[in-house]
């Protein structure tokens, strides 16, 4: 029997990004260790300051927002020829089965496997990322939206979250920092994931992901409102991503009408 490989792919991605969500409700309303994942994070690592302010994490919601228009849009049978979602192959089903496998991981406090799952769900996204040629082409509003728009949030915030997640693994190892002081390590990573969104900005003229950067930033600066000095450098690099972006957009605008 001669197997439908767009059907195939179209359908394991869509089951793949609902299990995701499903999965992530269900850690968040019922989890079967009994904290949710903020409470985890409350519990296990109040010294972590790279840690953004609770809100921030409603992102999630609109991450999944993104995710189920994509999925939803590429199972149509209209779109199983499309060649761009042929490109996206089973990368977003991959990063989609690593999110239930981190999931789990975090809910059972394995945080240092936990990571292992979170690169798995960082790869496949990175791959896709440029597989797809993400914001180098003119493409339909309809592409923009409901393609280039999930991924480049959904990236953005793994970027995040990765750098969040090894923070967190090293502190419940106990590591040293070599000597150097959390404050001082927390502002590097912050420069460093802020040298990250600097180059995809540029490279790509994609304000969606330098955007969730900004988010990222700002959240920290309001967690750490009882240290002045993270929060005004938090401030300033969220402020300087501001600023790149526009002068970013300024850039992509001016190159359209030559």
């Amino acid at each position: 029997m001669k197997v439908n490989r767009d059907g195939l792919r179209q359908w394991v991605n869509f089951i793949a990004i609902l299990a995701a969500f499903g999965i992530n409700v269900w850690a968040n309303i019922a989890p079967w260790r009994g904290l949710t994942m903020g409470e985890i994070s409350t519990t296990f690592f109040p010294n972590v300051l790279i840690i953004p302010a609770n809100y921030a994490f409603a992102i999630w919601g609109l991450i999944y927002l993104g995710l189920i228009s994509l999925a939803i849009y590429q199972v149509l049978p209209t779109q199983s020829n499309n060649p761009r979602l042929r490109q996206m192959g089973y990368y977003l089903a991959i990063s989609s089965l690593s999110q239930i496998i981190w999931v789990f991981l975090f809910q059972s406090q394995l945080f240092a496997l936990s990571v292992m799952a979170m690169v798995g769900i960082l790869v496949p996204l990175i791959l896709l990322y440029l597989k797809l040629g993400i914001n180098l082409t003119n493409l339909p509003s309809s592409q923009r939206w409901l393609i280039n728009f999930p991924i480049s949030i959904y990236f953005a915030w793994i970027s995040v979250a990765t750098i969040v997640n090894v923070a967190s693994a090293l502190e419940i190892a106990d590591w040293s920092g070599w000597g150097i002081s959390p404050p001082v390590w927390t502002a590097i990573m912050m420069v460093v994931g802020a040298i990250i969104a600097v180059i995809v900005i540029w490279q790509r003229r994609d304000s969606i992901y330098g955007g969730v950067f900004v988010w990222a930033l700002v959240a920290i600066a309001f967690r750490q409102g009882q240290n002045p000095t993270l929060a005004v450098i938090a401030g300033v690099l969220a402020g300087l991503l501001v600023i790149i972006i526009s002068i970013s957009k300024k850039a992509k605008a001016r190159r359209k009408r030559i």
